[in-house]
């Protein structure tokens, strides 16, 4: 059964929702900047790598979509 991380990233390429994905993306990179400057007495690497986890779904749904989207100037309006 996939995790949340994957069924929000699922639903956003099937929507095809780019902005909710980069948006999604850029929460987590703030997320995982912020835990990596943390310094002292707590152990930080277990969410740490749980985030670079859901950062590597989401680059995956981003490249889903990627490949889903027609090119650029492919489509033509007249």
């Amino acid at each position: 059964m996939p995790n949340a991380i994957e069924q929000i990233v699922d639903a956003y390429v099937r929507l095809k929702n780019r902005r909710g994905l980069d948006e999604l993306m850029m929460h987590r990179q703030r997320l995982a900047v912020d835990l990596k400057s943390r310094s002292g007495r707590f152990d930080f690497s277990l969410p740490i790598g749980k985030i670079d986890e859901e950062i590597a779904i989401i680059e995956a749904g981003l490249a889903r979509l990627a490949a889903d989207a027609p090119e650029l100037g492919a489509t033509r309006f007249r």
